[in-house]
């Protein structure tokens, strides 16, 4: 990666004057970022205990100042508590779904996410089934969480023991996960309860309260271990052979980054869906990767890349009452096309190994 990519650069003139204007607006963008999605967990919070004396008056005047935004912008939006649990949850979805993209994207391991997504319809519709059936009264995203999670330890446990060839095990698990859950869904066809189109394609109305606290929780916890293991994770994604050499778990690592990018594929299915959650792990890397000078700018762009295709989408999908997961990954791919527009230089240059 280092050869080819730093023979690119060098090829681009670029004067201090434009790389510390350049820097200057990621680090501004990254700020805005975080001021943002330290909000929208402080509103998850806020929501969450608002029944307390010492929360309840602070989410009132959020509230408030919600009414304030709409009357200044004209819209109707942000005086509705959903709406909030939602744009919270899209925030969030924004910031973990790049960031573990850019990992996934470099190790040339992007189907993984399609897989994860897979396996986690086959634990909402078990999640759906269990609630029709025996009465359970949780949300199917736990049902789905547990279950990506138990295929990402599969794919993983696949991938060490047998001596299929690189993507075998994903394919496997792609499929059978996608036909157990088809399964389940056929079975319990009719029974109350079982109704898991909305997964499928993504719908901002199946956003809970619920669901935006785990969304919280599972992106700070991913932050957090990412911030913790950045260069043993950085170490294993461009030469897994020197990390194993350096006696690095390397198999602790990788399965620490399946079972991440399961639970953001989790998190972000419901606003995403099962069919395109993949995109928010690829495309804004793939947009950023046209731009970006090295790894770490490329996880910053991908970052900011993800919040306005977040925005994007939200903005569309509200205004003409479309689905949110199509919204989202058309405006993703606007911003990919463009970046392609305003490069001189293919993708390849720097995901080259």
């Amino acid at each position: 990666m280092t050869e080819g990519t730093d023979t690119t650069r060098a090829a681009e003139p670029v004067s201090s004057h434009d790389s510390g204007l350049r820097y200057g607006l990621e680090v501004a963008g990254l700020a805005v970022t975080g001021l943002v999605a330290t909000v929208m967990i402080g509103f998850v919070v806020l929501y969450w205990l608002r029944a307390h004396p010492l929360a309840a008056g602070a989410y009132e005047q959020f509230m408030i100042a919600g009414q304030w935004l709409d009357y200044y912008l004209g819209t109707n939006v942000f005086k509705w508590s959903f709406m909030w649990q939602q744009m919270a949850t899209g925030v969030l979805i924004g910031v973990v779904g790049p960031l573990i993209g850019s990992f996934l994207v470099h190790r040339e391991m992007a189907l993984i996410g399609e897989t994860l997504a897979h396996t986690a319809f086959a634990g909402v519709a078990i999640g759906f089934a269990a609630g029709s059936l025996v009465g359970w009264a949780g949300s199917p995203m736990y049902a789905a969480l547990v279950v990506a999670i138990l295929g990402a330890l599969g794919v993983q446990w696949l991938s060490e023991r047998t001596n299929a060839y690189g993507d075998v095990p994903i394919a496997i698990m792609l499929t059978g996960s996608f036909a157990v859950g088809t399964l389940i869904v056929s079975v319990g066809r009719g029974q109350r309860g079982i109704s898991i189109e909305d997964y499928l394609f993504g719908d901002l109305s199946i956003v809970t309260a619920s669901s935006a606290r785990m969304m919280a929780v599972l992106s700070v916890a991913v932050v957090a271990v990412v911030a913790y293991t950045y260069k043993q994770l950085l170490f294993i994604t461009f030469d897994e052979q020197a990390a194993r050499v350096a006696r690095l778990n390397v198999t602790a690592y990788n399965t620490l980054l399946i079972v991440m990018t399961a639970v953001v594929v989790v998190g972000s299915m419901q606003v995403l869906g099962v069919i395109l959650v993949a995109g928010m792990l690829v495309i804004p890397v793939a947009a950023a990767s046209q731009i970006a000078r090295g790894f770490r700018e490329t996880m910053v762009l991908s970052v900011l890349f993800g919040q306005l295709s977040i925005a994007g989408g939200f903005v569309l999908a509200i205004s003409q009452g479309l689905p949110s997961g199509g919204s989202i990954i058309v405006v993703a791919i606007a911003i990919y096309l463009l970046t392609i527009a305003l490069s001189s230089r293919s993708f390849t240059a720097i995901s080259t190994h």
